[in-house]
């Protein structure tokens, strides 16, 4: 019993929604256009008036006579409302889980202190005896990261 109410109620909804969608006799004359609450609805009731188009041609998601921005702009607030507008993306974000092996974290620890003592090297360098060469620096850092990959690449095989 309880089911049933639950499905004439729901039928009743769809069919309650349906006859407000876009598409209809009422929107038909070029005096009584659709507004900005006309385009909310219809926005709002996308998802229905969607399924419904499949079945009937009597049926459109968007109203052609309307009366241009203000419908436009309830429209689209309405999809969004109905469609979650981004709202759910940004809320049920998943964060990402790296996987970290020993050895990369070893490899990672390995570069950084190297890294640190070339640049200290560098800076006190560069205060004693003038400028330093900045981009010798990077290609002594960047061969060291490619030899310490290769060790790495060698010890795992």
């Amino acid at each position: 019993m309880k089911t049933k109410l639950i499905v004439v109620l729901l039928l009743g909804l769809v069919l309650l929604a349906v006859s407000c969608a876009p598409g209809n006799e009422r929107w038909a004359s070029p005096d009584n256009r659709a507004n900005f609450w006309a385009g909310l609805w219809h926005g709002l009731i996308i998802i229905v008036t969607f399924v419904v188009s499949w079945f009937t041609n009597d049926v459109g998601i968007y109203e052609a006579n309307n009366v241009g921005f203000g419908y436009n702009i309830g429209f689209i607030l309405g999809c969004m409302i109905a469609l979650g507008g981004g709202v759910r993306s940004a809320t049920h974000r998943k964060r990402k889980v790296v996987y970290k092996s020993p050895d990369m974290d070893r490899l990672g620890r390995r570069i950084e202190s190297g890294v640190r003592e070339g640049i200290k090297a560098a800076a006190s360098a560069g205060h004693e005896g003038g400028d330093y060469d900045w981009d010798e620096l990077g290609r002594r850092i960047e061969q060291r990261v490619k030899d310490a990959m290769k060790d790495l690449d060698s010890d795992q095989c």
